[in-house]
């Protein structure tokens, strides 16, 4: 059985929304943020992040 993506949500709610608004991201920021927070939190165990930019929060271990 395959695995689901824990981002697969996220960005199919990118799509729909920029479709829904001519591609205009500025319409689309909660999703897109949704995205970012998901793509934090899942990092690599997640395809759909593959090529988004996005940083973890790392405190300094020195």
């Amino acid at each position: 059985m395959p695995k689901t993506d824990p981002c697969q949500k996220q960005a199919c709610a990118i799509q729909k929304c920029l479709q829904a608004n001519n591609y205009q991201e500025s319409k689309c920021e909660s999703v897109l943020e949704d995205m970012k927070k998901c793509c934090e939190k899942f990092g690599k165990l997640s395809g759909c992040c593959d090529g988004i930019k996005y940083e973890k929060s790392h405190k300094n271990l020195s």
